[in-house]
């Protein structure tokens, strides 16, 4: 009887020998992300059946996982002792698989102050192009000599290997949180996320949107406390509610990015970057560093993305009409030849999720 691995292998070799490009799909939470075109013509290599806990010992803050594995059972396990993804991955669903997580290298809330999912690879298994097993790093930090290719896979979209199990590290839930609310300005709310940048304080999130700015504070009790009193702000009850919806996008700004006629732009770029003159409606997370866009389908993305270079980051069309325009930003020259370098190494054939990220690979 076949297991599972085995079963991918003749997936890929088959794909290689027809020359069939190869869709890597697990729970299917993220289907819309990512260029339209690796859709087309392609065959199903589904992952969400290769779940499962491989190893997970709570004192050693490191879990391993099949790829396959749905979030929410993962999360329930690490809830159950305590512990937590300290990056908040969005799930969209509960499909959401813990591969998916990694491939689109996608996190919550909580990134910009405790780090983004690459930082909390430890090491992977997975399959590449030729139906090859190939192990990278390992359950400590410290492990790696040469290339971190284990956390090259995080936000690959598929294109250079089939991820079958994932190492992470995670961290102990908070003692205490939570959520306080400003009614200020967009000038006056980057300004107080910047503050809570440069003093010592347990800031583990920051959203502002239509003249709301929320914090959210956690540690241990007392430090959560003091930080209240220097900050001030209301605290509100709704707090681990509101973190969820912008997590997920539940939160009505989201939805109505994904609304008919309309565009959700993701526009990574300096925290300190003053308020941006675009088209549309803004949130703002990450401490400022972090700018959704709702905006008509037919506003200029050239805009977008030069407002996002000058302010030394990308834009990203998250939602929207992707069959005109690219969907990540456009690479350098340079970049590009390493990206299709790279793709040449682990996917010589070029049938795992061929345009997933860019035409051009």
């Amino acid at each position: 009887m076949q297991t599972f691995p085995d079963h991918f292998i003749d997936i890929i070799n088959t794909a290689t020998e027809h020359k069939q490009p190869l869709r890597i799909r697990g729970g299917g939470s993220k289907d819309f992300y990512g260029q339209p075109h690796a859709v087309q013509n392609s065959s199903l290599l589904d992952t969400s059946a290769w779940q499962g806990i491989v190893d997970y010992e709570p004192s050693e803050l490191v879990v391993t996982a099949r790829a396959g594995t749905p979030l929410t059972e993962l999360e329930k396990l690490l809830h159950d002792h305590g512990q937590m993804l300290a990056f908040e991955p969005p799930c969209f669903s509960g499909a959401a698989t813990l591969g998916g997580c990694v491939a689109a290298g996608l996190s919550g809330p909580r990134r910009a102050y405790t780090g983004a999912v690459r930082d909390y690879v430890l090491g992977t298994r997975l399959l590449d192009g030729q139906g090859s097993m190939l192990s990278f790093g390992g359950k400590v930090m410290k492990n790696v000599a040469g290339y971190d290719v284990s956390r090259l896979m995080t936000g690959a979209m598929g294109t250079l290997g089939v991820l079958l199990e994932i190492s992470l590290k995670v961290l102990p839930r908070p003692a205490v949180e939570r959520t306080l609310i400003f009614p200020v300005d967009t000038p006056e709310a980057i300004a107080i996320m910047r503050r809570c940048a440069t003093e010592p304080l347990p800031v583990s999130a920051s959203c502002f949107h239509d003249g709301q700015l929320h914090i959210r504070l956690s540690g241990a009790r007392s430090a959560v406390q003091a930080a209240q009193a220097r900050l001030g702000g209301d605290e509100i009850d709704s707090g681990d509610f509101l973190w969820e919806s912008i997590r997920n996008h539940t939160h009505p700004f989201f939805q109505e990015g994904k609304a008919a006629g309309k565009s959700l732009w993701r526009l990574s770029i300096k925290s300190t970057t003053p308020p941006l003159p675009l088209p549309g409606k803004q949130l703002i997370e990450w401490g400022g560093a972090l700018r959704w866009l709702v905006t008509d389908e037919n506003a200029d993305a050239a805009v977008m993305r030069k407002y996002a270079a000058d302010a030394g980051g990308h834009a990203t069309l998250f939602h929207g009409n992707k069959t005109a325009i690219p969907v990540f930003h456009p690479l350098s020259p340079a970049l590009l030849k390493i990206h299709q370098r790279l793709k040449q190494q682990f996917d010589p054939a070029g049938i795992l999720n061929p345009q997933r990220m860019y035409t051009e690979f």
